[in-house]
């Protein structure tokens, strides 16, 4: 089984019929939202696609609304577009009409721009294809130098070279569309251009106040961002390293590095990792990946990460079946590994909690008894996700009665939801019924070992104070001869 999750972006590529049905038997585990583009009515539209293919396939799929954020565009020209001359001045003028741009300067979204930056600095247009140098500041004028030119359009985006830009992480847009991903019922809210960890918590308070309990996921992307990175990742449920904007703004050598980092930090910190931007990007218009990306989604794997990340490969590109279908299968090639399966995580740190106790220890015994798989049974997903921080190549089952829970474990490497009340079943009898379940399932058989953790207080959150090693074939056979 495939424990590395995929992401894979919503949209008008997704719509087309019977698109979004072959995604899902696929084997996407999370489906994505995009702020940045389309309606929210295409969104609710979207949502109910998705749960009701859930519901007629009985699998829990996640759903991630990512916010648009502060992105710092440049605004219109009066063609289109234009074409920038190395050595040619330019001009950002932040008073300028919004469709007056030309060869000699444009319009700019972020009006505070003239007080970010200073003479030397190097602003990055397109994803860095253009560059400008700050030349002088006049009022609302940056006067620059080109410093490499080429074709530019409208809207393109604007970063400054190892970062600094002041424009709020949530806008006002996002805001309004936080509350409406909230309202339809997201699982995941991911927060764009995060700086700190208040950020986070201004997000989560937002969240709170509409009355919703979605995770949050906080995209690295910002230069300024890695000075606070374990209290962002602190305050997350989870990190995107969304590798487009960061990489404009600390350069693109230095995001191997940071990305290994980043995912290593996170598992430590008992987050989830997830890892964006252009992973197949080829593929929105040719049917296999290049050499170079099936490599990026394998060092992506290797490294830890628990999901990777599809966007306009799926959201508008001409293959957004087989994109998925590739990145499944480099994720399941790569997961064999035996780098993949190996773990020295938290071994030499104090647990916090007997639930986290029972979790590391459930992880040791099982990579060292030959176990089949874990079943865990769980109320938040706690135990899970703390047993999924462990690399290893056995299936973790999260066993709840909860539809929300089930849903927001699917980001989890390696981490499988099953619908189970634990509430509605007998305790003398629980480890059959988990037996009952897998084997009905297929997923066991008569001669494995299990391991079961759960807690006395069956249904209560945060007492997970039990761990069991089980015989198949011997538990049955214990149960039929007390009970009948």
């Amino acid at each position: 089984m495939r424990r590395t999750k995929i992401i894979a972006t919503l949209g008008p590529a997704t719509d087309e019929s019977g698109t979004l049905e072959q995604l899902f038997l696929s084997g996407v585990d999370v489906f994505r939202l995009n702020y940045s583009h389309q309606t929210r009515d295409d969104h609710a539209r979207r949502v109910a696609r998705v749960r009701a293919l859930s519901e007629r396939y009985h699998r829990a799929t996640a759903i991630v609304a990512d916010l648009q954020g502060p992105k710092v565009r440049i605004q219109h020209f009066r063609t289109g577009k234009i074409r920038l001359r190395e050595g040619s001045a330019f001009t950002i003028d932040t008073d300028m009409d919004i469709d007056a741009g030309d060869e000699k300067h444009v319009g700019v979204s972020h009006k505070s721009l003239p007080s970010d930056v200073r003479c030397g600095d190097t602003l990055l247009i397109d994803d860095g294809r253009i560059a400008l140098r700050v030349q002088d500041i006049h009022g609302h004028e940056v006067a620059c130098k080109v410093i490499a030119g080429g074709e530019l359009s409208d809207n393109k985006g604007i970063n400054l070279q190892g970062g600094g830009l002041s424009a709020q992480s949530l806008t006002s847009k996002d805001r309004a569309d936080l509350a409406h991903a909230v309202q339809i019922g997201v699982d995941y809210i991911a927060v764009s251009f995060a700086r700190s960890p208040e950020d986070v918590h201004h997000a989560r308070r937002l969240i709170e106040q509409q009355g919703g309990h979605c995770g949050i996921i906080t995209k690295i992307e910002r230069a300024e961002a890695l000075d606070a990175v374990e209290q962002i990742i602190k305050a997350s449920d989870a990190i995107m390293i969304a590798r487009g904007d960061l990489g404009v703004e600390i350069g693109n050598a230095a995001l191997p590095p940071v990305q290994k980092e980043l995912i290593a930090k996170a598992r430590a910190m008992d987050r989830v990792a997830i890892t964006a931007t252009q992973m197949m990007e080829s593929m929105i218009d040719h049917q296999t990946p290049t050499r170079a990306e099936v490599f990026d989604v394998a060092n992506a794997v290797l490294d830890g990460t628990d999901a990777v990340m599809l966007s306009a490969e799926t959201s508008i590109g001409h293959h957004p079946v087989k994109a998925v279908q590739q990145m499944a299968a480099i994720c399941e090639e790569t997961e064999k590994q035996r780098v993949v399966r190996t773990s020295d995580h938290r071994i030499d740190q104090r647990f916090e909690s007997i639930s986290e106790t029972i979790a590391m220890s459930t992880m040791y015994a099982a990579n060292h008894i030959g176990a089949r798989a874990i079943m865990a049974v769980t109320e938040t997903g706690a135990t899970c996700l703390w047993m999924s921080r462990i690399s290893s190549g056995l299936p973790i089952y999260a066993f709840t009665r909860h539809e929300s829970t089930r849903r927001r474990v699917v980001l989890y490497r390696g981490v499988y939801p099953v619908e189970f009340d634990v509430t509605a079943t007998d305790p003398r009898c629980l480890d059959v019924a988990i037996i009952d379940t897998m084997l009905a399932k297929g997923l066991v058989d008569a001669r494995d070992t299990l391991i079961v953790t759960h807690g006395d207080m069956l249904g209560t959150e945060g007492r997970t104070n039990n761990m069991k090693i089980i015989q198949v074939a011997e538990a049955q056979a214990q149960a039929q001869a007390q009970y009948g």
